[in-house]
């Protein structure tokens, strides 16, 4: 499973990437998990079985699902409590259930 993470510019979800990354190993699950800007999204969805957002640009929904249904894959903006306090293991479940939806 591809997991692609955006935020403003790709730097603050690295931490939140780093224990997703972790959560998937404690849980053997296989998964490619990277972050990348809003403005390099559009690179990477070809990749990606689901897009989530950082809640500080949850005003991008709209225009990134546009892209999103193009390659007919879920968007959705992150939890805004498993974001703050980096809980990837939430944030690996809740794209685990959107992929499987």
């Amino acid at each position: 499973m591809n997991i692609l993470l955006c935020c403003s510019a790709g730097m603050s979800t690295s931490l939140l990437v780093e224990k997703m990354k972790t959560a998937a190993e404690d849980m053997n699950v296989k998964a490619k998990i990277w972050a990348v800007g809003v403005g390099e999204v559009k690179n990477h969805l070809e990749e990606a079985d689901v897009l989530l957002i950082g809640p500080q640009i949850r005003y991008k929904l709209p225009q990134l699902k546009k892209e999103t249904d193009i390659y007919n894959i879920p968007a959705e903006v992150i939890n805004p409590v498993d974001y703050g306090t980096i809980n990837g293991k939430n944030v690996l479940e809740r794209a685990m259930e959107l992929i499987n939806q």
